[in-house]
């Protein structure tokens, strides 16, 4: 025993650096469990717009998304949906939504602002549009 507390008093910064993380590692993974929005891979996004017509909603801005985006996407760039102008989106409030983006990271804070908002089924697409690439899912450019 003495020699952890030896341990500790050595080496404070490392040791809080190391319960910061863990902490960190902890509260990111109840947040995930208890979010509304899911986080799905490309399968079950495919199997969600073939199935029960969800929309997909691509929060890129408008010259990403005329490079490549899933067909049949809408472009409501993110600045808008967190401005809270949901004009664009209203009438699918209770349909599921697919958010995406280009990594996957952004789309997130968008599906919080979504549910605040009253939609209902909202779902991000993990690894956004690079993994949808990847995994040679179909691409619109127009």
């Amino acid at each position: 025993m003495q020699e952890y507390l030896d341990f500790l008093a050595n080496n404070t910064l490392l040791v809080v650096a190391w319960f910061g993380l863990v902490t960190a590692i902890v509260v990111m993974t109840v947040m995930a469990k208890l979010s509304k929005v899911q986080i799905i891979p490309a399968q079950q996004a495919v199997l969600l717009i073939n199935k029960q017509d969800a929309v997909v909603i691509d929060v890129r801005a408008a010259e990403e998304f005329r490079k490549g985006h899933i067909t049949g996407a809408i472009n409501v760039p993110a600045s808008q949906l967190k401005a809270n102008d949901l004009s664009l989106i209203q009438k699918y409030q209770q349909k599921p939504l697919i958010l995406v983006c280009e990594t996957g990271m952004t789309t997130s804070s968008i599906g919080r602002i979504l549910t605040k908002a009253e939609f209902t089924q909202v779902h991000t697409l993990r690894g956004g549009m690079a993994d949808w690439r990847t995994q040679n899912l179909p691409v619109a450019k127009r």
